[in-house]
């Protein structure tokens, strides 16, 4: 494994792994977010400016016929030119003789960028002979990114292996690493986790994770109401897994054997209807009447989180507090978006991640004003429940 900050790139070609699968408006196919383009660029540009030539693999949404038209890298080109600064050349096709040509004639400074790696079965098949054809578009492997590093892909994982001496990791994916390590083993404490989302049975595996390692664990979102009723309390129509009860239980025993403060919510906002035009009232989270349902936290916990959170030097927040898309509901959201600002100014770390946090974080303009923003969602939430990622593996072996 080579480190990018001091490999020579002169004269040669790097086939860049960046995960361009940003969102497109439907009609008109323009990019409704550039988060990912824009997180690619420091590494594209160090190779730019130390006299190498960049081409840019990855794939968009998931082609189940082919060359779907909407899911073209064509379509997202000219933006990334723009972007970067460089007239970025379409290569056509990810492999073939006509984008080889292309990328072999590339001079230094100049970038291109091949087709959708998914077009071909061959990609998340890992199928190693496609892996090699895509592995002739460069003299050096970079992979950046992070977001599809838990997928054993042929342009993620497989393509390494065609560059033994000579791949590493771009700023991107090396910066996330760091951010997660920072915080799952760094000595700083209080460290304080903030859990959200509508299911406990997607973040089992991660909370139980932190539970060995943070100070303070938040439970927001609708999995909140599945530990409420755990502990006896009513909760109307509110989103509740019946089956995972028993689990909501055992990790709050658990949270008390290992000194952890597990804050459940103590009021919420509710509603007749899952619309932003409902009737809401504000209640004690254990006393929620039959037919309605709660989508977000209330003030009192609002404002007990934002204290919790004020008071740390390390904060993970994966996962918002309430239905924060409906104005109606986002109070609690904002509330530890900017408490978590407000800890970052005094110096604490804190890292974002996770789909809906991140959008959040973009909604309110905070994105700027806490230390790392991950792009990675479901990597980032493998990698901090301690699974190895092929796609890290891949570039350390």
């Amino acid at each position: 494994m080579q480190d990018i900050h001091s490999y020579d790139f002169s004269g040669k070609r790097a086939l860049v792994r960046v995960d361009f699968n940003v969102p497109l408006d439907k009609e008109t196919l323009q990019i409704t977010d550039n988060t990912r383009i824009r997180a690619a660029a420091p590494t594209i540009k160090h190779i730019l400016d130390n006299g190498g030539s960049v081409v840019l693999m990855s794939h968009l949404g998931r082609p189940k016929d082919g060359n779907e038209a909407r899911f073209s890298l064509k379509n997202i080109v000219e933006h990334t030119s723009n972007v970067l600064g460089v007239d970025v050349k379409f290569g056509g096709d990810c492999i073939g003789k006509e984008a080889l040509e292309m990328s072999a004639a590339l001079k230094p400074g100049e970038v291109m960028m091949l087709e959708n790696v998914r077009y071909y079965k061959h990609e998340t098949a890992g199928t190693e002979s496609f892996a090699e054809q895509l592995s002739k578009h460069g003299d050096v492997y970079v992979n950046d990114a992070f977001g599809t590093a838990h997928r054993a892909h042929a342009s993620t994982t497989v393509v390494a292996k065609f560059f033994p001496n000579d791949k590493m990791f771009g700023f991107l994916i090396e910066g996330e690493i760091k951010s997660v390590d920072k915080v799952l083993n760094s000595d700083e404490k209080p460290l304080t986790a903030i859990v959200g989302g509508a299911k406990v049975s997607s973040k089992i595996t991660i909370i139980e994770r932190l539970l060995d390692t943070v100070d303070n664990l938040i439970v927001g979102g609708g999995m909140a109401y599945t530990f409420v009723k755990a502990m006896g309390g009513k909760v109307g129509n509110s989103l509740v897994e019946d089956s995972y009860i028993d689990t909501a239980k055992r990790i709050m025993a658990d949270a008390e054997t290992k000194g952890v403060n597990l804050y459940i919510p103590v009021d919420t906002v509710i509603a007749d209807d899952f619309s932003n035009e409902a009737n809401t009232d504000e209640v004690d989270i254990d006393k929620i009447p039959d037919g309605w349902m709660g989508l977000d936290v209330g003030t009192k916990t609002s404002e007990e989180c934002a204290r919790i959170i004020r008071d740390s030097r390390l904060i993970l927040w994966n996962g918002p507090m309430g239905v924060f898309e409906m104005e109606k509901f986002q109070a609690g959201t904002v509330a530890v978006a900017n408490a978590i600002v407000e800890a970052t100014t005094k110096g604490a770390f804190s890292l974002i991640g996770g789909g809906d946090s991140v959008a959040a974080i973009n909604k309110f303009n905070l994105a700027d004003k806490v230390s790392y923003v991950s792009t990675g969602g479901g990597a980032m939430l493998e990698y901090l429940e301690g699974k190895e990622l092929p796609g890290i593996k891949a570039i350390r072996d």
